[in-house]
């Protein structure tokens, strides 16, 4: 998810560790970023993600890679199949400029639950640089994963954090947000201005 997305509240359940020095990366742009990016278009972003079997060391350098590559591109949220890898892992932080903050890493996450309140928020996307639509979602979720080290997880988010993994999880079907804007004629817009095919967008029933 792009950087430039409006910031609202977040929150997390108190006490819950996300985070270990292992994974600890420094949030600065790299000239080489280790990984690269697919962008709309690519047959890659619409295959669905596979589950990981097995946290291990090769899993968490995928992990501290594509944290790298994010922060490079000016992200707040990447998925692995964006940067080609059928993998089910995102990795967030909704506040890059915070050196002190740490990012979330999430395996295998699943939304149990979700607000009857939404929101309507403009995102953007990595892999659809340049672009910003209105998107409706979920004000509210309650995420489940496994961290770094193979650990239960369990989070309340809401605003800008309940937003980004949401978008990171839909990379993980094989959805773009683009797929989810009610507003066609925009879209069709900014798709055209910036370079992408409107024929790239499969719209959810």
């Amino acid at each position: 998810m792009d950087v430039e997305t409006e910031l609202n509240i977040i929150s997390r359940d108190a006490g819950c560790k996300v985070m270990t020095a292992q994974l600890l990366v420094e949030k600065k742009k790299l000239a080489n970023p280790p990984l690269e990016l697919h962008y709309l278009g690519d047959r890659v972003l619409r295959q669905p993600a596979k589950r990981i079997s097995k946290i291990d060391d090769d899993i968490r350098l995928l992990a501290r890679q594509m944290l790298q590559t994010m922060y490079s591109e000016d992200g707040i949220g990447l998925a692995a199949p964006q940067v080609g890898v059928h993998k089910q892992l995102i990795v967030v932080d909704c506040e890059p400029d915070k050196p002190t903050t740490p990012p979330l890493v999430l395996i295998n996450p699943v939304i149990n639950k979700v607000s009857r309140e939404v929101c309507v928020i403009q995102e953007g996307c990595l892999s659809i640089p340049k672009v910003f639509l209105d998107v409706v979602r979920p004000e509210v979720i309650e995420v489940s994963y496994k961290d770094e080290q193979g650990r239960p997880q369990r989070i309340t988010a809401k605003g800008l954090l309940a937003r980004v993994i949401q978008h990171e999880i839909d990379h993980l079907n094989g959805v773009m947000f683009v797929d989810r804007v009610d507003n066609k004629l925009a879209m069709n817009q900014e798709l055209t201005k910036n370079g992408f095919s409107v024929a790239a967008v499969k719209p959810i029933q």
